[in-house]
């Protein structure tokens, strides 16, 4: 079981989280989700895609019809709005410490299945404390600015240390 905010969902494979969330983020973009529009969101074959779709469905987390897409059902929906928070906190505590965009991302990607809630909460409110109490334009300049000292202060270090 996965909890954030008192919600507790079971625990499925990544593989199936993944396709939850993406269902999600189809629909949420579209209002429906489709075969070809989740393999697009995934980067995956469409023939992959349906295999899950049938997993899903067996597993009740999903509504499949072929040709038709698909809907979440509810225990589907937890699941996928679960994974999707973690996503958004992941990825935004990513960003405003300067992580690309894009490696922001995927990494958030990689990371919203392992850490424990605990941890996905603390950095929730972390990243909420920042933005409601310290965050000024020119804190991530300050920010950035520090990396590049504290960069080349490393690379002084290792350079005379050889």
């Amino acid at each position: 079981m996965i909890e954030v905010n008192g919600t507790s969902v079971r625990r499925i494979s990544r593989k199936a989280e993944d396709y939850l969330e993406a269902i999600l983020n189809v629909t949420l973009e579209k209002g429906y989700a489709r075969t070809k529009d989740v393999a697009e969101e995934l980067g995956i074959s469409p023939p992959s895609v349906v295999e899950m779709f049938r997993k899903l469905d067996a597993m009740g987390l999903i509504n499949y019809r072929r040709y038709e897409g698909v809907t979440l059902k509810p225990e589907g929906k937890e699941i996928a709005e679960v994974i999707r928070y973690r996503h958004d906190t992941l990825r935004t505590f990513l960003t405003l410490i300067n992580v690309p965009e894009k490696i922001a991302d995927h990494d958030a990607c990689i990371m919203e299945h392992e850490l424990d809630t605990k941890t996905i909460e603390q950095l929730r409110m972390f990243v909420d404390f920042l933005n409601t109490h310290f965050y000024k334009p020119d804190t991530l300049q300050l920010f950035e600015s520090f990396c590049k000292v504290r960069r080349t202060e490393e690379q002084k270090k290792r350079a005379s240390s050889r």
